[in-house]
């Protein structure tokens, strides 16, 4: 068994996964499962009114779980050559919990090549959340994990555990009612 399918197999369980995303270290799991997102927030010591953001493998995946995929955005993410995270209004197909409530969603699509296989080998997205607690730093490498927030989780993927450089969090942006892009972290 690879480290896709072990991994595959965990999110189809519902359980939780420690994994380098294309940006940091991340808490992960099924984005459309609710007990799962809810675990998520129990291990973060996260409040419930902040939403996470998912993953996803394809602009096709994409379309699954926002309504509009503004033809501007498709071609902001064909080529910024930073991780780009998108916030997108009324999300589908997604339990409330991942958004906090709010009737926006936060989706990137994954760049890292290990990231996309996981995603497309599960079917689904999922949910991209800096492993840390809340309130702490993110961690910039494998090593900065608290090994207390390891010990909470199903599975601690090994790619990438060797590398130590330092990694940053994607750029945000949104689209306005006036089809204008606002970054809302750069």
């Amino acid at each position: 068994m690879t480290e896709v399918d072990k991994i595959v197999e965990i999110l189809d369980g519902g359980g939780i996964i420690i994994y380098p995303t294309d940006t940091i270290w991340g808490l992960g799991c099924d984005a459309t499962n609710e007990g799962a997102v809810d675990r998520i927030f129990e291990i973060k010591r996260r409040p419930k009114t902040k939403p996470f953001v998912i993953l996803v493998s394809s602009i096709d995946m994409l379309k699954k779980f926002v309504d509009d995929v503004h033809p501007r955005l498709e071609t902001l993410l064909a080529y910024h050559q930073r991780p780009l995270t998108v916030i997108y209004r009324k999300p589908k197909n997604l339990p409330a919990n991942v958004t906090g409530g709010s009737s926006t969603v936060a989706v990137r699509i994954a760049t890292d090549l290990f990231c996309r296989e996981v995603i497309e080998a599960f079917g689904k997205p999922i949910v991209a959340t800096s492993a840390n607690f809340a309130g702490e730093p993110f961690p910039t490498h494998f090593g900065s994990i608290s090994s207390e927030l390891i010990r909470k989780v199903d599975y601690v993927a090994k790619y990438k555990q060797d590398e130590l450089s330092l990694s940053e969090p994607s750029v945000i942006v949104k689209l306005t009612d006036k089809s204008e892009l606002i970054f809302v972290r750069s």
